[in-house]
C-alpha cells in the first residue's frame, strides 16, 4: 500500500495567463484511483501561517493569502495569484508536511503537488508561491518531529529557492542534481549541487545520482528525505534539457526509494516539475514516479 496525499484545493481553476499546467494534479489524481487498493488517501490542512513566516517574509505571506500579490511578483511567479490559487499555495505545504508524517510512520509517502523549489523568502518564482519543502523541513526539525532532514532535488532545475531558504541550517542539508544552463540563471548554493551538461543521458546521469549522493547520505546521516521528484529530466520534456528515458526516471526512482529503505530512512515525495503539450503524458510520468517510489521502499522494512 502506498500512501497519497491529495486534497481538491490542489485543482485550482487556471488563472488567466498561465502557461502552467493547472489539470495536472487533478490527472494524477485520477491515474492513481485507477489503481484502487494499492493506495491509502489522505488530506491535508492548510500549513498554519506562522509556519510559513518561519521560512518566507510576513509581508509576502499577507500578499498571497489576501490574493494582492504584486504584478511584478505574479510576472516572477508565472501567473496571477488569485483567491482560489492562494488557499492552493497554503495547502500544498501541508501536504508535504503530512507525506513526511506519514512517511516517518509508513517508510513512504507521496504528495500529489509541491516541489516547489523556486520560491524566495519575499516573493514566488518559476511557477512556485510558497516553497512546501522549505516549510515542510523546518516545521518538522523546529517542532522536533526529525533531526536532520535532507531535501533531495532531482528536478532538471536547480532547488535555488530551497537552498537560499535553509542555508545555515545545520539540521537540513539540500542536495540538487540539474541542468547547468537551464533556469534559473543565477544559482544558489546548496550543500551538495551537481550540474550536468545538456543532453546527459541514463547511464551518466544514474552514475553521477550514486556517486555524489551516496557520500551525503553517509556525512549528513538524515532520519527524513524530502525527495523533490521532477520528471522533467525526460528527453524532449518541454522545459528541460536533459535526455532522460521513461525507463531512466524509473530507474532513478527506484535506486533513490531503495537506498532510502536500506538505510532505514523515511521517505517523502513532492511531485515537482514535468512539462509537455500533452497534460496527460506528464501525468503517466508523475505516477510512473511515485510507483516505482513505492515500490522501491516497500521491498526492505524500516530498520529503526
Amino acid at each position: 500500500m502506498i500512501a497519497v496525499v491529495h486534497h481538491p484545493a490542489y485543482v485550482a481553476p487556471a488563472p488567466a495567463r498561465s502557461q502552467y499546467q493547472w489539470n495536472k494534479n487533478g490527472l494524477v489524481r485520477d491515474l492513481l484511483l485507477e489503481l484502487g487498493g494499492a493506495l491509502t488517501w489522505h488530506e491535508p490542512e492548510a500549513m498554519p501561517r506562522d509556519w510559513l513566516e518561519a521560512v518566507h517574509d510576513p509581508e509576502y505571506v499577507a500578499e498571497v493569502t489576501e490574493a494582492r500579490v504584486p504584478p511584478h511578483k505574479e510576472r516572477r511567479i508565472g501567473f496571477p495569484v488569485t483567491a482560489a490559487v492562494a488557499r492552493r499555495a497554503a495547502m500544498v505545504p501541508g501536504g508535504t508536511y503530512l507525506a513526511a508524517r506519514l512517511a516517518l510512520e509508513l517508510g513512504f509517502a507521496a504528495n500529489t503537488a509541491g516541489g516547489s523549489h523556486h520560491a524566495l523568502a519575499d516573493t514566488g518564482a518559476g511557477f512556485c508561491v510558497f516553497n512546501d519543502l522549505a516549510v515542510a523541513a523546518v516545521r518538522l526539525t523546529e517542532e522536533g518531529t526529525a533531526r536532520r532532514v535532507l531535501i533531495v532535488d532531482c528536478d532538471v532545475h536547480q532547488g535555488d529557492g530551497t537552498a537560499a531558504l535553509t542555508a545555515g541550517r545545520a539540521d537540513i542539508a539540500t542536495y540538487s542534481i540539474h541542468a547547468e544552463k537551464n533556469f534559473p540563471v543565477r544559482k544558489a548554493r546548496s550543500t551538495v549541487d551537481v550540474a550536468l551538461a545538456d543532453g546527459t543521458g541514463d547511464a551518466e546521469y544514474l552514475e553521477t545520482l550514486a556517486d555524489t549522493l551516496v557520500p551525503l547520505l553517509d556525512g549528513f546521516a538524515p532520519d527524513l528525505v524530502l525527495y523533490q521528484a521532477g520528471v522533467d529530466p525526460l528527453a524532449g520534456d518541454r522545459l528541460g534539457r536533459l535526455g532522460l528515458s521513461h525507463d531512466g526516471l524509473v530507474a532513478r526512482d527506484r535506486w533513490i526509494g531503495g537506498q532510502m529503505a536500506a538505510r532505514g530512512v523515511p521517505l517523502a515525495s513532492a511531485l515537482g516539475g514535468g512539462y509537455g503539450i500533452d497534460a496527460l503524458e506528464v501525468s503517466r510520468r508523475h505516477v510512473a514516479s511515485i510507483l516505482a517510489l513505492g515500490e522501491a521502499t516497500a521491498k526492505q522494512p524500516l530498520q529503526r
